[in-house]
């Protein structure tokens, strides 16, 4: 009949075992692993840049950006890039990404507190989940 005898359970007392086509068995594995795959969620990252020193209208604009992308599920990383020596400010740039996850308090929620990695400081936002 062209079938295999496929152990199902070793464990168990007698072994359970299972004649069918184990090539046709395979192909359905693979098939329900490639649309669970499809079917999950992909993260999507976005990324908001700003220096030690931005303006208020750029912070409300860069924030009104962030907002949307919090809205349409995506995660924000926030960045402040700290050019020549004005890596001195790094507590401005502190404050500045502290004060835009306050900001963002009701679309999402800081992942990380601000880390300083080389120059730039760097911070994860992550949506709000909705029920």
């Amino acid at each position: 009949m062209e079938l295999d005898l496929v152990e199902i359970s070793a464990k168990a007392d007698p072994p359970v075992c299972k004649i069918l086509d184990y090539q046709k068995y395979l192909y359905q594995q693979r098939k329900k692993a490639k649309e669970i795959k499809s079917n999950s969620a992909k993260i999507v990252i976005k990324e908001i840049r700003f220096g030690p020193n931005t303006d208020e209208h750029d912070f409300q604009f860069k924030l009104k950006h962030a907002q949307e992308f919090l809205q349409e599920g995506s995660k924000v990383k926030a960045s402040v890039f700290f050019k020549g020596r004005s890596i001195v400010y790094s507590d401005q740039g502190e404050k500045l990404l502290l004060r835009f996850a306050v900001e963002l308090d009701g679309y999402g929620r800081a992942e990380q507190l601000p880390k300083l990695e080389g120059k730039r400081m760097i911070m994860m936002i992550a949506p709000i989940k909705k029920k």
